[in-house]
């Protein structure tokens, strides 16, 4: 099968910052730096970002093709992959920043830098934006220029509170109607960076328990926040991708949602669709290639708004054998697989 991978990752080397920022943001460059405890952790923007523990064997499990899109496009083949939807890693830090100059510029260097990437093999190699998230209008002014002047197909947003607007704030009304109008599709794309408002870190230091809750947790709040604010409803040619968090949740969610408009809707805006009516028009949600969960949900909203997601070249991704890990489960139908793999992807990025 000719497979989109719908989520997988570029690991930004830090000494790109200096060839695309100007010279006088050289000190907002990201960066390793050995704290007081000999721990090492990011400097963003100036900002020190919050420890981090990899894996003790992370380093051998790396791949080149995070920063490399020769060695990528090779392993693109290996695995049967056509093209490559990609996301950042040091880039889904830039949201949490405090500085808003520090943001849009960041964002902007990341941008140039991620279209110089993809254009080693621009058919297969497909950017999504990363936003200045805290500034409304810059972030406006970065979603038009990534998709009209570098020709990337989606833009990224994390679904937490950022600068105090959630997704169901009315300041973003001009995004969505400028993502429906240049026809890509807002990608929510949670990081657990602690450094927003995020579930799980008020109550635990434990990052494992941190990332257990952030990804599905602040997705769930975002899908809520898109349905049950009136966002798809307003904008019925707006794309949604929720990204990274695993797809079993989305049918019990959208269960609790409906739940909740028929005995709570009077304290809400009313909708005159049901919130799995919006969802099937016009959500995506990526499904771990050996999520156990995969065929109830299918069972329960069909296959349709289900897309492959490898999460390349992170260390806690599968690799190599994802995309058999998909293509060889016997409990979905070659049907099922063909549009997992490929058409839902096409679809919601608008590939073709």
């Amino acid at each position: 099968m000719r497979t989109i991978d719908a989520d997988g990752h570029v690991m930004e080397p830090d000494a790109i910052w200096t060839e695309y920022l100007p010279r006088e943001l050289h000190a907002l460059a990201p960066r390793r730096v050995v704290d007081s405890e000999g721990r090492s952790r990011q400097l963003i923007g100036g900002e020190l970002k919050e420890f981090i523990p990899m894996g003790p064997d992370w380093g051998q499990r790396y791949r080149h093709g995070g920063h490399d899109p020769k060695l990528r496009l090779e392993d693109m083949d290996t695995e049967g992959i056509e093209i490559s939807v990609l996301f950042p890693t040091t880039g889904l830090f830039f949201p949490g920043l405090a500085d808003a100059r520090a943001q849009v510029a960041l964002c902007h260097a990341y941008n140039d830098w991620l279209r110089d990437f993809c254009a080693t093999d621009p058919a297969r190699l497909v950017g999504v934006a990363v936003v200045p998230q805290l500034d409304v209008d810059a972030t406006l002014a970065e979603a038009r220029r990534a998709v009209v002047e570098l020709g990337f197909r989606g833009v990224m947003l994390r679904p937490n509170p950022i600068g105090g607007r959630g997704l169901d704030d009315p300041a973003w009304d001009p995004l969505w109607s400028l993502l429906a109008e240049l026809g890509v599709p807002a990608a929510i794309h949670e990081g657990t960076t602690q450094d927003v408002v995020q579930s799980g870190y008020d109550r635990f230091t434990n990052f494992m328990f941190r990332h257990a809750c952030s990804h599905p947790h602040e997705q769930q709040i975002a899908c809520l926040s898109l349905i049950g604010a009136g966002v798809l409803e307003r904008h019925p040619g707006l794309r949604v991708a929720f990204l990274e968090s695993g797809c079993g949740w989305i049918a019990w969610w959208l269960e609790r949602l409906e739940e909740h408009v028929e005995h709570w809707g009077h304290a809400s805006r009313p909708l005159p669709l049901a919130p799995t009516e919006y969802f099937l028009r016009q959500c995506f949600i990526s499904a771990e290639p050996d999520e156990r969960t995969l065929p109830g949900v299918i069972e329960l909203l069909g296959d349709r708004n289900v897309i492959f997601a490898s999460d390349y070249p992170h260390p806690d991704a599968k690799f190599p054998g994802v995309v058999a890990e998909m293509a060889d489960r016997d409990d979905l139908s070659d049907a099922s697989k063909a549009r997992i793999l490929r058409d839902n992807a096409a679809r919601c990025f608008g590939l073709g």
